[in-house]
């Protein structure tokens, strides 16, 4: 069955960096157009970023464009986010979606 396995987050201070890592399997992955998302504590999910399958194409929300990087490795099934510059507000619980499938998440917390 489809699973979606997200590691790599941690707590960093302010302007570190982290890399989030997405396991695939279940899945023809390199057909696959994949996304990033994340949830605050008590607020709703928000779309972070995309790439399309073949990682030719990436889009990102506005507040994230210029710190993260999208990018997959279809020989390793693996989807990856590249987090720099890191704020507070960054801080979520990141998950890979195949949609409408999603994964568990990995928690990011950024603080002093």
């Amino acid at each position: 069955q489809v699973q979606l396995v997200e590691s790599g987050g941690g707590l960093v201070q302010p302007g570190g960096s982290l890399r989030l890592s997405c396991a695939a399997s279940g899945f023809t992955f390199s057909s696959a157009p994949m996304n990033w998302v994340r949830q605050a504590p008590g607020k709703a999910f928000e779309w972070v970023s995309g790439i399309n399958s073949n990682g030719g194409r990436t889009t990102y929300e506005e507040s994230v464009k210029g710190r993260f990087t999208i990018s997959r490795d279809n020989a390793k099934n693996t989807l990856y986010l590249q987090m720099n510059s890191l704020k507070p507000e960054d801080t979520a619980v990141y998950y890979c979606v195949w949609d409408p499938r999603r994964g568990l998440g990995t928690q990011v917390t950024v603080s002093s």
